[in-house]
């Protein structure tokens, strides 16, 4: 007789579950990007190097004419040929004193000794108009100066300076110095205070410093005078 067999399912209290490997997380990876830069920054460089370049330049072309000034006086307006010297600054002063050419340098201003004739009031226009006045002498010194140059280079008789009268006998002149009697430089038996001769010219036939004479404010050479330009 063949034998049954039996099958039970037997369970342990103190089993426990099938452990489960858990596998550790996932670490990220940190990727290292590099900074990017405009394609267009060496170019932006470039342009302000080249900015930078030209506008020292110009202050290396400007600054000279325009030191201690914001602007640039009539007189550097008018001209562009300049003579500049060294001989006219003193003390600690460096640089150079500077005339538009063909104008005569004497301490710190320039001359211009004109080769054609107007009347005194188109004159003290045209000295006006190249940023100077009619000269006004100031010192012994500026008027043996402007002796020597006239001797050496006139062309006329008579030469008008920026001295003149609304009435006979009452000179003032164009810039507004007071007029001193005792640094004036009439020539003998001059001024003639008549009512006429209302301008006054240097007379350069008169051999000797005093040579000033008052004459008619007819057509006359002129003297103009403005400041040097210091560089």
């Amino acid at each position: 007789m063949a034998s049954e067999i039996t099958y039970a399912e037997v369970k342990f209290k103190n089993a426990s579950p099938a452990a489960v490997a858990e596998a550790p997380p996932e670490t990220k990876k940190h990727e290292h990007h590099p900074q990017k830069y405009p394609l267009c920054l060496p170019w932006l460089i470039s342009l302000m190097l080249l900015l930078v370049c030209i506008a020292l330049i110009i202050a290396l072309l400007v600054a000279p004419f325009s030191r201690g000034s914001d602007q640039p006086t009539a007189l550097q307006q008018k001209f562009k040929e300049w003579q500049c010297n060294s001989a006219g600054l003193q003390g600690k002063e460096r640089g150079w004193m500077c005339c538009p050419s063909g104008w005569k340098l004497f301490q710190k201003s320039c001359y211009y000794l004109s080769d054609d004739k107007m009347s005194w009031a188109e004159s003290e226009q045209n000295c006006t108009g190249m940023g100077s006045h009619l000269v006004v002498i100031s010192s012994k010194a500026e008027q043996e100066f402007l002796f020597e140059e006239l001797q050496r280079a006139s062309r006329g008789e008579n030469y008008y300076i920026g001295l003149s009268a609304q009435k006979v006998g009452q000179w003032h002149w164009v810039d507004k110095t007071p007029f001193n009697e005792t640094a004036a430089f009439w020539r003998t038996r001059e001024p003639s205070n008549v009512d006429d001769e209302k301008c006054v010219v240097i007379h350069t036939r008169t051999h000797q410093p005093n040579n000033w004479n008052d004459v008619k404010c007819g057509n006359q050479y002129r003297v103009c005078e403005a400041a040097a330009v210091t560089v």
